[in-house]
């Protein structure tokens, strides 16, 4: 179940509540009891690398295409 972070505009404080995707928007009362908050925006760290890009194909070098061998003359 997704965590989503919340700040209370009363006493600002911020806490952490698990709850279902489809509730992330309801109200929530900060643990000192005030219903004034606010959820906040998260960021999302992902891990794993990525994959270096394919190199550029070098000119003349019958790749296809105009001017990469096939239909200029």
């Amino acid at each position: 179940m997704p965590r989503y972070e919340y700040r209370c505009r009363t006493c600002g404080d911020t806490f952490e509540l698990s709850r279902p995707m489809a509730e992330s928007a309801a109200p929530a009362a900060c643990p000192a009891g005030h219903d004034d908050t606010v959820k906040l925006l998260s960021t999302v760290a992902v891990g794993g690398s990525a994959s270096a890009p394919s190199p550029a194909p070098q000119a003349g070098g019958g790749g296809g295409g105009c001017c990469g061998g096939g239909c200029c003359g």
